[in-house]
């Protein structure tokens, strides 16, 4: 998730009632009728389906008293985390889909741009930091119940949320207070930066530098920080003399392993693209993948590969 992706998404050109429009169109994905109508009842499911699977992993670790410690706590946040960046858009793209003029506000337009861009942040400080408690488990498990306590859960959460939610603050306050000219049709199902700025009155590089620049380090440092301390968790596994310990410790990690790569991979892959016009389409799906599609995958990946987690599930739906 980048402030700045490569900018090849398409601007159409100004409709001749332009200048009586008072907000963004958003043309999401333009199709016939009855096509619109079947996007909604898929999205519709989708977002539903995610909802109540990581609806029920909060559920899960609230209810479950075995599942009162660090890893499930930091679990059950991060699926309200998804619950929230889901609800960022989805519903938006739904009305979208059923209207007929797709205007959104400016208002409504920089609020989501805002929580969109701030939950996928604190996304991603959230899997290093749950890449921090499984080193610790497995690296360290003498001292981990004495290093990883309750206070530095909550203090990792809370700076998780906070530094999510700063990170963009001031780039996104600034472009919500420039002029937009020409226009006003974004090819995309939400407000993104990119159609934005090429919507501005007058470019500003110091702005678009200093954006990039927080989005590269956003992406890069919680990045490498996950690749390292899963180096370093391997290092430990291979050193455990028995199978059946690898394979415990492969179990705990498989699953986090498996939601970075969703993640990351996805994000990756629109931050490197190619900047070409044909590939707008391209954009949206890849953004669709990452901000809809990976948090109703993550509570499938999380249930599956976590025997806690599905005895508690069974538990929870009284199978």
């Amino acid at each position: 998730m980048t402030l700045f992706p490569p900018r090849h998404m398409n601007i159409s050109n100004t409709p001749s009632n332009s200048s009586t429009i008072t907000g963004f169109i958003l043309l999401g994905f333009p199709c016939s009728r009855h096509g619109q109508i079947l996007l909604f009842l898929l999205f519709a499911g989708v977002y539903l389906l995610t909802l109540m699977g990581n609806g029920s992993i909060i559920c899960a670790v609230r209810w479950d008293q075995r599942l009162h410690t660090p890893m499930y706590i930091l679990l059950a946040n991060f699926s309200f985390l998804e619950i929230s960046y889901v609800t960022s858009t989805v519903p938006n793209m739904l009305a979208n889909l059923l209207s007929d003029n797709k205007v959104i506000s400016f208002s409504g337009c920089f609020l989501q741009f805002y929580f969109f861009f701030s939950l996928g942040s604190t996304e991603c400080f959230f899997l290093a930091i749950m890449a921090f408690d499984r080193y610790l488990a497995i690296c360290r498990p003498l001292r981990y119940p004495t290093l990883m306590t309750a206070r530095l859960c909550t203090n990792l959460v809370v700076s998780c949320w906070v530094l999510g939610f700063l990170w963009f603050l001031v780039p996104i306050i600034i472009i919500s207070q420039m002029s937009f000219c020409g226009s006003r049709i974004i090819d995309h199902f939400l407000c993104d930066p990119g159609p934005l700025l090429a919507l501005t009155c007058t470019r500003v590089p110091v702005i678009e530098l200093t954006s990039s620049t927080l989005s590269s380090l956003l992406l890069f440092i919680p990045f490498f920080f996950i690749m390292g301390s899963y180096a370093l968790v391997l290092r430990a596994v291979f050193k455990v003399p028995s199978a059946a310990g690898q394979r415990k410790a492969f179990s705990t990690c498989g699953s986090h392993l498996a939601v970075v790569s969703l993640f990351y991979g996805s994000v990756m892959v629109m931050y490197v693209s190619p900047t070409s016009e044909h590939e707008a389409g391209m954009q949206k799906l890849v953004t669709l993948f990452y901000s809809a599609v990976t948090p109703l995958i993550n509570p499938v990946i999380y249930s599956l590969r976590n025997k806690d987690m599905k005895h508690a599930m069974k538990k929870l739906l009284g199978t």
